[in-house]
């Protein structure tokens, strides 16, 4: 697994993270609207968007005195392929037994 891959996936294992990722796929948003539902001061919730955009999954740009920031899913579609991959080596081994394709199955 490539750093980069490593790096999304430890970005992507904190709720807070997650959320934000939620909510720019809805769109761009602006700082302020994203740490409005998060219960953390805002230098808290900026450490948060420093590691998204450190792994290149959130890219921010200023407009005067207002952070807009907007989802990159380069990173995004690498970890799903990633993740396809695996899931395709984990289906067709030999050992598998059917009580793991079920579940696999009721995963998708």
């Amino acid at each position: 697994m490539t750093q980069q891959l490593n790096a999304f996936f430890a970005a992507m294992s904190d709720p807070t993270r997650r959320a934000v990722i939620e909510r720019l796929v809805c769109g761009p948003a602006s700082v302020s609207e994203l740490h409005a539902p998060h219960d953390m001061a805002l230098p808290t919730f900026m450490r948060h968007l420093g590691v998204l955009e450190k792994t290149g999954i959130v890219q921010s740009v200023k407009k005067g005195r207002v952070r807009t920031c907007h989802i990159e899913y380069a990173p995004l579609i690498e970890a799903q392929g990633w993740l396809a991959w695996q899931r395709h080596l984990w289906e067709h081994r030999p050992d598998n037994s059917d009580k793991r394709q079920k579940q696999a199955d009721q995963i998708a």
